[in-house]
């Protein structure tokens, strides 16, 4: 069975998801059990999967015994062995976190909803495991439609959010589809080493650099990169909270993997910085995607709008690590992957269990919460201290990378602007924690509890949420060990 480690981590989605959308119709009670298991086994097969990479090294899976390039291959390092483990292993805690949320907004449709959130998981697996360009592309469409119906399921605005970010992704997708056509047209091939080992000579063809341009637009319009981000906020800040707390998390990570993947594997380190001489203008656009995602932050009123334009923010931390084009700017990008997809499930968990209380996320609603709600409001207060970066919470450690990468950069505009960011997010997270801490708590839920009386989230949510939050410790105590025997093998092998 360890052979089928790669291939397993999607298909065992996949196959469950076709169970639980059968179970729905026989008994509904079923569908969440069963979505554990499948999603359970997708996890530690991912985490064995990992392991595996680091005794052996390089794993590769040929599906149906092709041969690459004839076949689509799964190749499997260090990187995405990592990103596949972060996401699956998130995904499972998200899922037992949000039942109750499931319960509380979409109780017609759970069986609907937990076979999306299995295909959901089947797509970004697939995005991190394939080494077929066009693959990806099919795979990443799976993880868009699939986010497009999550979203839709909400009430209210959600359904026209779900629409606009559902012509944002369509438009995006064709950006990507579009310059894998072109580097199709140009090397007849779409395994991704195999295109690595004929760009270099066709590196001065003007098809070459309109390929890379056309699927770095795309990318950046899926993962919401400024100023292509416009779908963002109303997508994930009218969702159906479960759905959010699974979306906002991983779905811009894993664009983020794929840009990586790209510069790395595909075009090379050599077309992007020195062919291209792109490193300079994507940090600068990095550095005014965190100013403004940070700006845009204070203006909400709302908790999950605002946790929104954080994720603008750090999504261009990402971005301008990658594009220093140095080790330590690299190492923090990837590095800031695992800790940002933490860090923002975290916060939305928080989100969730106090929408689930209070029934709303106005910052007026959030009066009172740290005698009503002490232990949601000890983990919100830990992963705000994560955002912010302070030791020795994981945040820490990537911005440190982060601000190292772009001292040696000479980019000291990127690092202004990762320290007014965070500078803008202590304001932000103390002004909720000033509320929630000093504010006389108001019932406007119906509760009828007593000003004295602990209203706390049920066990099952508060779990979780609790293991998330001291996983922002423990991240952040083991980076010296993730950095060493996982990114940095990544980056020895690419020169930096």
């Amino acid at each position: 069975m360890i052979d089928h480690y790669p291939v397993l981590i999607v298909i065992l989605p996949l196959l469950f998801a076709f169970v639980v959308s059968g179970a729905a119709w026989i008994r509904e009670s079923l569908c969440f059990p069963l979505t554990v298991i499948g999603m359970g086994l997708s996890a530690f097969f991912s985490v064995r999967l990992l392991g595996q990479v680091a005794t052996t090294g390089l794993v590769e899976y040929r599906l149906g015994g092709w041969e690459t390039p004839w076949g689509i291959g799964y190749h499997v390092d260090y990187l995405n062995g990592l990103v596949v483990t972060v996401v699956t292993v998130l995904a499972f805690i998200n899922l037992i976190a949000t039942r109750k949320n499931v319960e509380q907004e979409t109780p017609e449709k759970a069986g609907a909803f937990y076979s999306l959130y299995l295909l959901f998981i089947v797509g970004l697996t697939g995005i991190l495991l394939t080494g077929d360009l066009f693959n990806l592309y099919v795979l990443l469409e799976v993880a868009s439609l699939t986010s497009y119906a999550l979203i839709g399921m909400g009430s209210g605005r959600a359904p026209m959010a779900s629409l606009n970010y559902l012509f944002m992704g369509t438009m995006g997708g064709c950006f990507y589809l579009l310059g894998v056509g072109y580097l199709y047209i140009m090397t007849g091939s779409l395994n991704m080493v195999d295109v690595a080992t004929l760009l270099p000579q066709l590196f001065n063809s003007s098809a070459i650099v309109m390929a890379f341009i056309f699927c770095m637009v795309g990318v950046g319009i899926k993962m919401a990169f400024f100023p292509l981000h416009m779908w963002l906020p109303n997508a994930y800040g009218f969702a159906p909270t479960a759905s959010a707390s699974l979306i906002a998390p991983l779905m811009t990570k894993v664009m983020v993997y794929v840009l990586i993947r790209l510069i790395l594997t595909v075009f090379s380190v050599d077309f992007a910085f020195v062919v291209l001489k792109m490193g300079d203008p994507m940090v600068w656009l990095s550095s005014l995607a965190i100013v403004a995602g940070a700006v845009f932050a204070l203006a909400q009123k709302n908790l999950k709008r605002m946790f929104c334009y954080i994720v603008v923010s750090e999504i261009g931390y990402m971005m301008g690590g990658v594009w220093l084009g140095n080790n330590a700017g690299m190492t923090g990008a990837i590095l800031h992957i695992l800790n940002d997809a933490i860090m923002t499930l975290c916060l939305f968990l928080c989100a969730g269990t106090i929408f689930y209380r209070t029934g709303g996320l106005d910052l007026d609603r959030l009066k009172g919460l740290f005698q009503k709600m002490p232990v949601t409001m000890a983990c919100f207060v830990t992963v705000a201290l994560s955002v912010i970066g302070v030791p020795p919470t994981c945040g820490f450690f990537s911005k440190w990378y982060l601000i190292s990468g772009g001292l040696q950069a000479g980019q000291y505009g990127f690092v202004a602007a990762l320290l007014f960011s965070s500078l803008v997010n202590v304001i932000l997270f103390f002004r909720v924690i000033e509320i929630s801490y000093y504010g006389d708590f108001e019932d406007h839920h119906g509760h009828g509890s007593s000003p004295e009386a602990v209203m706390e989230a049920p066990a099952s949510m508060l779990v979780p949420l609790l293991i998330v939050s001291v996983g922002l410790i423990v991240v952040g105590l083991y980076t010296g060990g993730i950095v060493n025997h996982l990114i940095n093998p990544i980056l020895m092998k690419q020169g930096f």
